[in-house]
């Protein structure tokens, strides 16, 4: 695995682990393409211009502060910043202030209440645990470590007793929303439950495993993952954006050659492109994932599993990466945004910005 052995990794590591790997040569990660640097700067100064006094960053009209802030932290922390050094060191401990203010007694990051997030708060639950967890390495020793390691725990706790019988989870609670699931925020809660395990806080054991086996249960026999379990895929044979996050899960727990992983892939590689090459509804999210699961796959890794297709179908990150990053690059505006999604300027920016920083791999949750 390419990375960049920074002290956020090796405290996450541990202390053995740590210095066997310091005593190591270091081994740099792949670097952005040139040719793609300004794009991303110009994206990260917008983000901090936009950023609120307080911490959060929100859509249109005050929405999704939660969900806003965990994805735009995230956006600034695969830059290389940290809470403790970097360019943007302020604006990430801002944005963890401010989300850990919104930890409630019973776990969740954020309210009901919370504009926006009323009726689907576990996107922001999710998003919010998987920011934090990925900035706790970076905590000094003392109460405010101890304090988020209590969030952590807490948040972990909360993920798990919301999720369904089936495994997966829903706009709210299980108990509030009676059991209903569906593919999108289940997948935001399994990745920051793995954040959260990264880090070395305790997760229930049994949440990961059912949600591993709710993806695969959702999986049509075209190999697409449909949108609820319990209510079924709502016409056709899954869903592209659903099945691509599956892919990311899949990678990011190990699995990189199984069945179910090549099944996702086939399907994906029939339904989806590049980033830009026609666009759809919600591609900013479809991509967020699909960009995961394509630099996960890197230069080789579609070859192993697929040993006999044809050169002209075999899939690498590198191909992937030319053509969304050079439209990506045409359709920003000047101050730095990309306008166009459903969610607002806020979103597509820091989703944009995640798959365009990946091969800086600094967080554990994105490494191959």
């Amino acid at each position: 695995m390419s990375r960049r052995i920074t002290r956020r990794r090796a405290l996450q590591l541990g202390a053995a682990g740590a210095l066997a790997l310091l005593a190591a040569p270091a081994v740099r990660a792949e670097e952005i393409p040139a040719e793609y640097r300004e794009t991303v700067q110009k994206g990260l100064e917008y983000l901090a211009k936009t950023q609120h006094k307080d911490g959060h960053w929100e859509s249109f009209g005050g929405q999704y502060p939660i969900t806003m802030t965990g994805v735009c932290g995230m956006a600034m922390l695969m830059e290389g910043s940290t809470m403790r050094e970097g360019k943007y060191k302020d604006n990430i401990r801002h944005a963890c202030d401010y989300l850990m203010s919104k930890a409630q007694p019973n776990g969740m990051i954020g309210s009901p209440n919370t504009p926006g997030e009323s009726g689907r708060y576990t996107y922001g639950h999710g998003f919010a645990t998987l920011f934090l967890a990925s900035v706790y390495g970076e905590e000094e020793e003392g109460e405010r470590r101890k304090r988020l390691e209590e969030i952590l725990t807490k948040a972990a706790k909360f993920t798990h007793e919301a999720q369904t019988d089936l495994g997966g989870w829903g706009y709210v609670s299980a108990k509030e929303g009676g059991g209903f699931d569906e593919g999108s925020t289940t997948v935001t809660q399994v990745q920051a439950l793995r954040a959260v395990r990264n880090a070395g806080i305790p997760v229930p054991p049994k949440a990961i495993p059912m949600a591993q086996d709710y993806l695969k249960k959702a999986t049509s026999q075209q190999g697409g993952v449909i949108y609820s379990l319990r209510q079924g895929g709502g016409g056709g044979g899954g869903s592209p954006a659903l099945t691509s996050a599956a892919i990311a899960c899949g990678f990011s727990t190990g699995d990189y050659n199984s069945e179910l992983i090549k099944k996702w892939f086939k399907f994906c590689q029939q339904h989806l492109r590049t980033l830009g090459d026609g666009r759809m509804g919600h591609d900013e999210y479809t991509h967020y994932y699909f960009g995961q699961a394509m630099y996960f796959l890197g230069e080789k890794r579609w070859k192993e599993m697929f040993p006999n297709d044809p050169p002209e179908q075999i899939m690498t990150w590198s191909k992937y990466r030319k053509a969304t990053f050079d439209n990506l690059k045409r359709t920003q505006q000047a101050d730095g945004s990309w306008g166009g999604s459903q969610a607002g300027a806020t979103f597509a920016t820091a989703i944009h910005l995640t798959i365009m920083q990946l091969d800086n791999a600094v967080l554990p949750i994105y490494q191959r």
